[in-house]
């Protein structure tokens, strides 16, 4: 069964001619403005000059660029899956600030220039798993989050962070609809917000991130399910208490404030327990925290994962 709140679209309209077309169109924008460079103005289809860890690379075909950026949840933008692809141009990222606050002894604005230089950029091979069943392999740009967050000294009190997406119908049509309240928020525990495997992300693929998969600045937390990593984020606020996120308060029954990947405990309405690759026909066996059950199951030590879902 399908959920209102998540239509799809047939796997023959996954990819089509238009995709290479698109990522031309990419290349010709970065072209034009002469942007292959470090740390480019933001511009989708700019460079992004990055390490590759050796710790961070998976023996997994990478999904297609081209499914990536047309096979997309972001509401902001529309619910259907092709909608952020058409309708995310009208998105101006630049100028951007994300300003960080809270319970932290230097609260400050960063601009997104700042941001792209407090660390070097690494490239990581991420999955992403999304709770409809369906999962993508990404090599991500960026750093750890805790790079950001510990220049803002987080004080004795913070326990959670919030992130916050940008609020603007205008530039976000999505927004027009009640489907969410509006702007989108989101949140992790400090400890998660600080775990190296939480990475604050500019970019994929090596170039700037398209702005249906989140520009300028996003974060990708890749043992839980993706609506949990946060998209065009423009504050980020360390708290003493559990945020209350869009998706906890759209649908408590079926969306936790946790969202690890667990196969074992099933969404309300269909199973966890396998996943198909985007371009894949035949689905796999969903592992546990997506796969990464090793670096980060201390975190839930003693924890219930089916209560705390």
């Amino acid at each position: 069964m399908r959920s209102p709140r998540h239509p799809t679209i047939p796997a023959s309209e996954i990819t089509s001619p238009e995709l290479f077309r698109q990522r031309r169109r990419f290349i010709r924008l970065a072209g034009a403005a002469g942007l292959a460079v470090a740390f480019p103005s933001a511009t989708a289809g700019a460079k992004l000059e990055a390490s590759r860890p050796e710790a961070y690379r998976l023996a997994e075909e990478l999904t297609p660029l081209e499914s990536v950026t047309r096979y997309n949840n972001f509401y902001e933008f529309g619910t259907d899956k092709e909608s952020p692809a058409r309708n995310a141009g009208s998105l101006k990222t630049r100028p951007w600030t994300v300003a960080v606050e809270g319970a932290v002894r230097k609260p400050k604005v960063f601009d997104l220039d700042d941001l792209l230089k407090l660390a070097a950029l690494e490239e990581r091979i991420y999955r992403l798993r999304c709770v409809e069943a369906w999962s993508m392999v990404i090599p991500w740009v960026g750093y750890p989050l805790a790079e950001l967050l510990k220049r803002a000294e987080p004080t004795g009190n913070a326990k959670f962070v919030e992130f916050i997406t940008l609020h603007d119908p205008a530039q976000m049509p999505g927004q027009r609809s009640s489907v969410l309240e509006w702007p989108y928020r989101e949140g992790l525990r400090i400890d998660e917000a600080m775990h190296p495997l939480a990475l604050l992300t500019f970019g994929m693929y090596g170039e700037v991130l398209p702005n249906q998969n989140g520009a300028p600045v996003r974060i990708v937390v890749p043992w839980k399910y993706g609506f949990k990593s946060a998209k065009s984020i423009v504050r980020i606020r360390l708290l003493e208490q559990l945020p209350t996120t869009s998706w906890m308060q759209a649908g408590p029954r079926e969306y936790g404030f946790y969202a690890n990947v667990n196969p074992a405990v099933d969404h309300p309405r269909w199973s966890q327990a396998k996943e198909r690759r985007i371009g894949e026909f035949f689905k796999r066996p969903t592992l546990p925290f997506n796969g990464y059950a090793e670096q980060v199951a201390s975190l839930y030590s003693g924890m219930d994962l089916e209560k705390f879902f």
